[in-house]
């Protein structure tokens, strides 16, 4: 399936996800990027995906995100917001890192070092580009 142009791709992912929730599906498909693979990763290693794979191909690779559910079959993600956006960069100082949900979510967070969850830029202490929100 081919599409236009995608102005941020990290939106779409997430939008992708959020749709893919919504539908009860039980995976979805993005093109691949390292930035987007490594969201995703963080999300499946804070218990918010089930698995992530990276699926290779000649032309475009592609990420499949298998989707998690509790056991009577809600999302575990109840929000997913992207902060930082191609118009609007939202930056945030390592004093000034956002608490999600007051402590019950992550913020993904670009820093020097990588991408990393607001509790380990915190840990870290460095600040970034506020990414996204998970809740």
């Amino acid at each position: 399936m081919s599409i236009g142009v995608v102005t941020d791709p990290i939106a779409d992912l997430l939008t992708r996800i959020r749709n893919g929730l919504g539908a009860r599906h039980g995976e979805v498909r993005v093109p691949h990027s390292r930035v987007k693979a490594r969201i995703a990763e963080i999300l499946m290693s804070e218990g918010y995906l089930e698995e992530v794979e990276v699926i290779a191909a000649p032309i475009q690779s592609e990420i499949r995100i298998r989707l998690k559910y509790t056991n009577n079959r809600e999302p575990v993600i109840k929000g997913i917001k992207r902060v930082s956006k191609p118009g609007l960069r939202v930056y945030a100082g390592r004093q000034d890192l956002p608490r999600v949900q007051g402590g019950l979510g992550i913020a993904i967070v670009s820093t020097s070092r990588g991408l990393m969850t607001d509790r380990e830029a915190r840990r870290q202490q460095v600040g970034g580009e506020v990414m996204c929100e998970v809740w």
